[in-house]
């Protein structure tokens, strides 16, 4: 299938989705939304992939990871409704930006992990999308920048609550307020970048190389650790350690253990079995 704004390839157990507008930065344009929780949720759902790269087609002049939200956007419903005097407007605007949220909701909830490999400039929306992602890596010549404050708004699509998981609250604030950029070095001195690499290329043969190291260890397994870590991020440390508990009580396969510790052994691949399919309702 052919999306306006991404490329999608699977190879050894890695989905590849590659933002492809660059002639328009990789801004967000209308089908942008609606197509990255289809493309993520029909991976996860038919276990086509055990782990998710995203990056982008930067050619140009200068290398734009994301411009965010395309400007077209704000002339149309899907963004700003109806008109601002009609007394729907508000309610309108409040399920736009829910159906926007559950864009990246999408790469969060999904069962495999879910990598952001960034080269170049990324703006406003690009920033909601790599916060909700399980790992970053950048080149340096990656930049992020809370872009909203800039056109006079409060960034509504998941910047804030996930970004202060990363980054210390006064960081996170001054970024808000000021809307300065904040270079790739500083990125991974504070924690929102993993590691950082000379050029495109380098960085992509390195991300590449850990999701097919990810790719081959227990699916099951890397689901129980991503699902947990997301709710020990939000719950309290008893919580956790309950949820743990009960997680590895239902879903601790002991076939898949030894499966592991033989591949080791014998420094063989795993033989692991892939998620099971999601039913669709």
């Amino acid at each position: 299938m052919s999306y306006e704004c991404f490329d999608v390839s699977i190879d050894a157990g890695v989905a590849h989705i590659r933002l492809s507008r660059p002639e328009k930065r990789n801004a967000m344009s209308p089908s942008f939304w609606a197509d990255l929780p289809e493309i993520v949720r029909d991976i996860d759902d038919n276990a086509k992939a055990r782990v998710i790269v995203i990056s982008a087609d930067t050619t140009g002049e200068r290398p734009i990871f994301s411009a965010g939200i395309d400007v077209s956007m704000f002339g149309t419903s899907d963004v700003s409704g109806n008109d601002k005097n009609h007394p729907q407007h508000g309610a309108n605007f409040y399920q736009n930006v829910l159906r926007l949220q559950e864009s990246f909701n999408a790469l969060e909830n999904c069962r495999i992990p879910v990598i952001a490999a960034i080269h170049g400039g990324c703006i406003g929306g690009g920033v909601d999308l790599i916060a909700a992602c399980d790992m970053r890596f950048g080149t340096q010549e990656a930049f992020i920048t809370i872009y909203e404050i800039n056109v006079g708004m409060t960034a509504d699509v998941g910047t804030f609550p996930r970004i202060l998981n990363h980054m210390p609250e006064g960081v996170v604030r001054e970024l808000a307020y000021t809307g300065r950029r904040m270079a790739a070095d500083e990125c991974e001195r504070r924690g929102l970048f993993n590691t950082v690499y000379a050029t495109d290329a380098e960085m992509m043969d390195a991300v590449m190389e850990m999701a097919r190291d990810i790719a081959s260890k227990p699916p099951l397994a890397i689901y129980g650790c991503k699902r947990i870590i997301t709710y020990s991020r939000d719950h309290s440390t008893a919580d956790a350690l309950d949820q743990i508990a009960v997680w590895n009580m239902s879903m601790l396969i002991p076939g898949e253990m030894m499966e592991a510790m033989g591949a080791k052994a014998q420094k063989r691949p795993g033989k692991f079995m892939d998620l099971p399919k999601l039913k669709q309702s």
